[in-house]
Formats: structure tokens, sequence, C-alpha cells
């Protein structure tokens, strides 16, 4: 809440607040490891353990966890696959958490958790992407029916091998 100080008599320096403190940061334009530019949005729910270290050993402890949280966001990002960003989303966000974690710990801040909150790719890549999958799935779709379409075939193949079977069995009956 508010406080006062009195001039002259006594003297605030700084004051830490010890709640827990979400701030969000982005990577524009960061590179996946194929080489696909991104735009990642992303927040860090973070909190000071200890206030002297916060205010001597690092000189604005807020920005430092800004600025640490971004980096680790582009390195993890450059580390990554464009298609395993978004599936890996969470393993990510524990990655990251635990990165900026240890890295702060000195400043005796510690990070409770790192979320992804949204992963941009340009437009035109989009549309490949898009026209990519349609193509995979159309794919996958024609290989499906060739393979119903074969099994089909060897289910007529064994039909008319039973047929000439039992067309033997009952000439050879009639016979004898």
């Amino acid at each position: 809440g508010p406080y006062f100080v009195m001039p002259f008599i006594e003297s605030a320096s700084m004051s830490v607040d010890q709640r827990i403190i979400t701030t969000s940061f982005t990577a524009e334009e960061a590179l996946t490891s194929d080489l696909v530019p991104v735009d990642v949005d992303a927040v860090v729910f973070w909190m000071v353990w200890n206030a002297k270290k916060a205010c001597v050993e690092v000189q604005d402890y807020p920005l430092a966890v800004a600025w640490a949280a971004q980096t680790a966001l582009r390195d993890a990002i450059g580390r990554t696959e464009l298609g395993d960003l978004a599936t890996r989303r969470r393993q990510l966000d524990a990655e990251l958490q635990k990165t900026l974690d240890e890295k702060s710990q000195d400043w005796g801040v510690t990070v409770a958790s790192v979320e992804i909150r949204n992963i941009i790719v340009p437009a035109e890549l989009q549309d490949a992407l898009s026209k990519e999958a349609q193509a995979e799935r159309e794919k996958n779709a024609r290989i499906l029916l060739a393979e119903v379409e074969k099994d089909i075939s060897e289910r007529f193949v064994e039909a008319e091998k039973k047929k000439k079977k039992n067309l033997k069995e009952s000439m050879l009956a009639t016979i004898s």
C-alpha cells in the first residue's frame, strides 16, 4: 500500500514487491532450426524471494527477467523446427522455465512458470504449409484407398480359389 517518507529524517531507496509478477515478452522474427521466421508471444510468472539480492546483484531485476526470458525464448525457438514448435509447446514452456529459473536464482528471483501464448507464422508461409498439409492428407487417402482395393482383390482371388476347390470336390463326389 502507500507509505510516506519524511524528508531528511527517513529515506527509502527501493521497495521490492514479493508477489508473483507477470511479464509478457515476444520473440519477433525468431528463426526456427529449419530457418522459418516466427513471432512468438509468451508470459513469464516470477517472484522475488530475496529482496536484498534482487536490489544488489542486478541493476534492474524486472528488466533483467524480461530480457533473459526473451533471450531464452529465441534460443529455444532456434533449436526447434516449425512443426515441433506447436506440438511441443508444453515441453518448451517447462524448458524455458527451468532455464530462466537457473539464470535468475543469483538475482534472488524465482520463475514459477512460462507460458507460450501465441505462435504467428507469416501469411505466405501459412498458405504453403496449408497446401503441403492438404497434399499430405490426399497422399495418405490415396494410399489407404490402394490398400483397401488390394485387400478386396485378394479376397476375390481367395473366393475364386475356394469356389474352384468346392467345384472340384463336388465333381469328384459325383464321379465316385
